[in-house]
């Protein structure tokens, strides 16, 4: 019996190790799973006045053609990671890019991409998280200060300021309002302009306000309205407005196999102890 005892703590042990590892391995492939079902959102936005219509590549694949200055994406999903942006004039192609950046994208996240430059050879993207949760029957406004020319800017709404200091390539708080119709007022004081304006905020959505174009130059400023649906208050879960519910399980074959041989190995190590210390 006293030789039995070595070898049934070292199976005792080899079991515990092995049901300890196999249980390590369901929570690592679990992660994996849901990570690989989050995606993020991406929406791009031409705000660079010193390039003209662009095409836009993403990973080296064309995602967009003849992009105007001024306009805005909707968000689409791509894998969360490092993902390689690049912009060229309409039909100069991928070698002629004007912008090339590597971006990295969380998963569950939301984004705006802004093609932005203060020169012909000073233009890049800038990017902004965006968050657009919103509260149940309310409205939220933000806005983004891409006009190179003005300098810092503020934001008033019915003869009252409710966003100030907003710098270039800065985007504001988010501005949370009863829904309704409203004339918004940007306020550039080194430029002595002001430029409105009127939007009708609906109940559940996000209304972002980007502030594009030159004062001193073409193509003139310009607010450019860009409206998505909220998402009630449900963290992390991007900005797509219309969602898709993805399973987040494991493989069911694999799971159910690595579960049952932990608990096989862990009945072994608990019943090879309890005969080692009996023996």
């Amino acid at each position: 019996m006293k030789h039995r005892r070595p070898l049934l703590l070292l199976v005792h042990r080899v079991s515990l190790v092995c049901g300890l590892v196999a249980l390590l391995s369901i929570l690592g492939i679990q992660l994996v799973a849901v990570r690989a079902a989050s995606p993020s959102f991406v929406r791009v936005i031409h705000a660079s006045p010193y390039v003209g219509s662009a095409d836009v590549f993403v990973d080296g694949k064309q995602l967009l053609s003849s992009f105007l200055f001024g306009s805005i994406t909707g968000y689409v999903s791509i894998p969360a990671g490092p993902h390689k942006v690049q912009i060229a004039l309409v039909g100069k192609g991928i070698g002629a890019a004007v912008i090339t950046q590597t971006l990295a994208v969380s998963p569950g996240i939301a984004y705006t991409v802004a093609a932005i430059g203060t020169s012909p050879t000073n233009v890049s993207l800038e990017v902004f998280k965006d968050n657009n949760l919103i509260v149940a029957g309310k409205a939220k406004v933000r806005v983004y200060h891409l006009a190179p020319d003005a300098g810092s800017v503020d934001v008033a709404t019915s003869g009252h300021t409710v966003l100030n200091g907003i710098g270039y390539q800065e985007a504001s708080s988010y501005l949370s309002v009863p829904a309704g119709a409203y004339t918004f007022d940007v306020l550039a004081a080194s430029a002595n302009a002001t430029l409105p304006l009127s939007t009708t905020l609906k109940a559940n959505t996000v209304t972002s306000i980007f502030a594009v174009g030159l004062f001193q130059g073409v193509p003139k400023v310009e607010l450019v309205p860009a409206q998505v649906s909220g998402i009630p208050g449900l963290p992390q879960t991007g900005s797509d407005p219309n969602p898709v519910v993805t399973s987040t399980d494991a493989p069911p074959m694999l799971s159910w196999t690595l579960g049952m041989l932990a608990l096989l190995l862990l009945c072994t190590s608990a019943v090879t102890r309890r005969l080692a210390y009996a023996s």
